[in-house]
């Protein structure tokens, strides 16, 4: 593959992070594949792109941060991120990132989105990455990188992205419930540690987020819950620790948001 097309980078010091950006910047192939391993505990300063970023997390999880939300990529998903938003990143594991950069005009989501890769796409996406050694034409090129295009559109959106509110009192409470986010928690407590009524406080919720607390706060014992799962620890400490009864009411949880359930997911897609 034309190298203009392909960029295999190591394990970089965060130093060089910049350097591959602006080897994103000055590229004109209209489909960019780059490979990339990161540390557990690696965190990506903000920055943003002039193109569409499609980031799959190939193996380990990833928390990404834009100014309006959080945002999940598990193993076997994947963020899209429209043009010139503005992201950070912290790998919650180490990660083996496979990221694809297009035109903005030819992905038109104006907001992020964590997609479930199918195995179509993610051999797609394995054939444009390559190996360095691999020979390919540029009619095979060509033809994988519009069959992607075709096929990211497809692909099923996961709720794992967790907005976050402007409103400096409610993100407050938002960041101390990610440390420690809890299924039993009530809008009650919420107003009344906010001062105002249950009824401005699901409007102001609303408002600030796009979503209902409810599901904000499932999101978020979803949020904290990955990591653990991802390095090993027991389910039934976990659905317990989120305020779970049982571990079938957090398996019905997770099915529900994630399509599978934890004693396989992870496993199955990171495999």
């Amino acid at each position: 593959m034309p190298e203009s097309r392909r960029n295999h980078l190591p394990q970089l010091p965060d130093a060089d992070h910049f350097r591959s950006l602006e080897w994103i910047e000055k590229a004109n192939a209209p489909v960019l594949a780059i490979g990339k391993d990161y540390g557990s505990g690696l965190k990506v300063p903000p920055h943003s792109h002039s193109r569409t970023q499609l980031w799959w997390a190939r193996h380990g999880v990833v928390l990404v941060h834009t100014p309006g939300g959080r945002w999940m990529i598990p193993p076997g998903h994947a963020l899209l991120i429209p043009a010139g938003t503005e992201h950070s990143a912290e790998m919650v594991s180490d990660v083996r990132m496979h990221s694809i950069y297009i035109s903005a005009d030819a992905s038109p989501a104006d907001r992020p989105l964590v997609l479930e890769i199918t195995a179509l796409v993610a051999s797609l996406i394995d054939a444009l990455v390559g190996a360095e050694s691999e020979e390919s034409s540029e009619r095979r090129e060509q033809l994988i990188m519009d069959l992607l295009l075709a096929e990211i559109p497809r692909l099923a959106e996961r709720p794992l992205g967790l907005p976050f509110p402007q409103n400096q009192r409610l993100a407050s409470l938002c960041r101390q419930f990610l440390k420690a986010p809890s299924a039993t928690a009530t809008i009650d407590q919420w107003a009344d540690r906010m001062g105002i009524s249950r009824r401005s406080f699901t409007r102001l919720f609303r408002q600030e987020t796009g979503i209902s607390f409810v599901t904000w706060r499932q999101q978020a014992c979803i949020f904290g819950s990955l990591p653990r799962i991802a390095d090993g620890e027991p389910i039934i400490a976990v659905a317990l620790d989120a305020g779970y009864e049982n571990v079938a009411a957090f398996t019905t949880m997770f099915r529900r948001m994630l399509g599978a359930p934890p004693s396989l997911y992870l496993r199955g897609q990171s495999g």
